[in-house]
Protein backbone atom coordinates (compact mmCIF):
# COMPACT_ATOMS: atom_id res chain seq x y z
CA UNK A 1 0.00 0.00 0.00
CA UNK A 2 1.40 3.33 -1.14
CA UNK A 3 1.36 6.17 0.99
CA UNK A 4 -1.27 8.39 -0.10
CA UNK A 5 -3.74 5.37 -0.21
CA UNK A 6 -2.78 4.83 3.47
CA UNK A 7 -3.59 8.35 3.78
CA UNK A 8 -6.56 8.25 2.21
CA UNK A 9 -7.80 5.55 4.50
CA UNK A 10 -6.93 8.38 7.51
CA UNK A 11 -9.06 10.77 6.21
CA UNK A 12 -11.50 8.31 5.31
CA UNK A 13 -11.37 7.28 9.08
CA UNK A 14 -11.82 10.98 9.94
CA UNK A 15 -15.14 11.25 8.47
CA UNK A 16 -16.11 8.84 11.25
CA UNK A 17 -14.64 11.27 14.45
CA UNK A 18 -16.67 12.45 17.09
CA UNK A 19 -15.60 15.44 18.37
CA UNK A 20 -18.57 17.63 19.70
CA UNK A 21 -16.72 19.11 22.23
CA UNK A 22 -13.17 20.36 19.92
CA UNK A 23 -14.22 20.59 17.20
CA UNK A 24 -10.43 18.83 15.82
CA UNK A 25 -11.29 16.00 13.83
CA UNK A 26 -8.15 13.13 13.82
CA UNK A 27 -7.93 9.88 11.66
CA UNK A 28 -5.64 7.55 11.50
CA UNK A 29 -5.08 4.07 9.34
CA UNK A 30 -2.56 1.57 10.98
CA UNK A 31 -0.99 -0.99 8.21
CA UNK A 32 -0.05 -4.40 9.83
CA UNK A 33 2.77 -6.49 8.14
CA UNK A 34 0.02 -8.83 6.47
CA UNK A 35 -0.88 -6.05 4.44
CA UNK A 36 -3.87 -5.29 6.60
CA UNK A 37 -5.38 -1.70 7.55
CA UNK A 38 -7.22 -0.53 10.73
CA UNK A 39 -8.94 2.87 11.45
CA UNK A 40 -9.37 4.78 13.97
CA UNK A 41 -11.23 8.27 15.04
CA UNK A 42 -10.67 10.34 17.96
CA UNK A 43 -14.18 9.98 20.17
CA UNK A 44 -14.36 12.41 22.76
CA UNK A 45 -16.11 12.30 25.83
CA UNK A 46 -18.14 15.43 28.06
CA UNK A 47 -15.91 14.31 30.96
CA UNK A 48 -12.46 14.22 29.09
CA UNK A 49 -10.47 11.88 30.63
CA UNK A 50 -12.29 9.11 28.86
CA UNK A 51 -11.51 10.26 25.45
CA UNK A 52 -9.53 8.20 22.80
CA UNK A 53 -7.15 9.40 19.90
CA UNK A 54 -7.40 8.34 16.20
CA UNK A 55 -3.94 6.18 16.91
CA UNK A 56 -4.91 4.18 19.67
CA UNK A 57 -8.81 3.35 18.23
CA UNK A 58 -6.74 2.19 15.48
CA UNK A 59 -3.80 0.53 17.64
CA UNK A 60 -6.47 -0.99 20.04
CA UNK A 61 -9.00 -2.24 17.30
CA UNK A 62 -5.96 -4.07 15.75
CA UNK A 63 -4.26 -5.51 19.02
CA UNK A 64 -7.81 -6.66 19.79
CA UNK A 65 -8.03 -8.61 17.20
CA UNK A 66 -4.53 -10.52 17.41
CA UNK A 67 -2.58 -7.94 15.67
CA UNK A 68 1.13 -6.88 16.88
CA UNK A 69 3.11 -6.73 13.65
CA UNK A 70 3.18 -3.25 12.37
CA UNK A 71 4.49 -0.97 9.82
CA UNK A 72 3.50 2.22 9.68
CA UNK A 73 0.27 4.45 10.28
CA UNK A 74 -1.37 7.55 8.48
CA UNK A 75 -2.49 10.38 10.60
CA UNK A 76 -4.56 13.43 9.31
CA UNK A 77 -6.47 16.04 11.12
CA UNK A 78 -8.02 19.20 11.65
CA UNK A 79 -10.80 21.85 12.39
CA UNK A 80 -14.38 19.40 11.47
CA UNK A 81 -15.66 20.51 8.36
CA UNK A 82 -12.09 21.28 6.70
CA UNK A 83 -9.99 18.86 4.32
CA UNK A 84 -6.79 18.21 6.91
CA UNK A 85 -3.47 20.02 5.20
CA UNK A 86 -1.78 20.82 8.23
CA UNK A 87 0.58 18.83 10.14
CA UNK A 88 -1.16 16.52 13.17
CA UNK A 89 0.98 14.66 15.14
CA UNK A 90 0.24 12.00 17.30
CA UNK A 91 0.17 13.33 21.15
CA UNK A 92 2.59 11.62 23.75
CA UNK A 93 0.24 8.93 25.03
CA UNK A 94 -0.22 7.76 21.23
CA UNK A 95 3.99 7.93 20.75
CA UNK A 96 4.51 5.76 24.13
CA UNK A 97 1.27 3.17 22.72
CA UNK A 98 3.33 2.94 19.63
CA UNK A 99 6.54 2.72 21.66
CA UNK A 100 4.63 -0.90 23.55
CA UNK A 101 3.89 -2.25 19.75
CA UNK A 102 6.57 -1.24 17.21
CA UNK A 103 10.18 -1.08 16.82
CA UNK A 104 11.45 2.33 17.09
CA UNK A 105 13.61 2.79 14.59
CA UNK A 106 11.48 0.99 11.73
CA UNK A 107 8.12 2.10 12.21
CA UNK A 108 7.04 4.92 9.96
CA UNK A 109 4.28 7.61 10.89
CA UNK A 110 2.34 9.22 8.25
CA UNK A 111 2.11 12.89 8.46
CA UNK A 112 0.66 16.19 6.33
CA UNK A 113 3.47 18.54 5.60
CA UNK A 114 1.06 21.61 5.64
CA UNK A 115 2.03 21.64 1.63
CA UNK A 116 -0.17 19.55 0.55
CA UNK A 117 2.69 16.47 0.54
CA UNK A 118 3.17 13.20 2.98
CA UNK A 119 6.26 13.13 5.32
CA UNK A 120 7.64 10.37 6.97
CA UNK A 121 8.65 10.23 10.49
CA UNK A 122 10.44 6.84 12.25
CA UNK A 123 8.99 6.57 15.48
CA UNK A 124 12.09 7.19 17.47
CA UNK A 125 12.09 11.11 15.50
CA UNK A 126 9.08 11.52 17.26
CA UNK A 127 9.67 9.45 20.82
CA UNK A 128 14.00 9.91 20.81
CA UNK A 129 14.94 7.69 24.26
CA UNK A 130 11.37 6.26 24.16
CA UNK A 131 10.74 3.79 27.42
CA UNK A 132 9.92 0.48 26.39
CA UNK A 133 9.72 -3.03 27.02
CA UNK A 134 13.05 -3.52 26.74
CA UNK A 135 13.75 -0.88 29.85
CA UNK A 136 12.55 -3.69 32.07
CA UNK A 137 14.58 -6.05 31.44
Amino acid sequence: MTNDELMHEAEQAREMAYAPYSGFTVGAALLTKDGTVYRGCNIENAAFGPSNCAERTAFFKAVSEGKRDFVKIAITGGKQGTSATDTCSPCGVCRQVMMEFCDPQEFVILLRDGQGGVMEKTLSQLLPLGFGAGNLQ
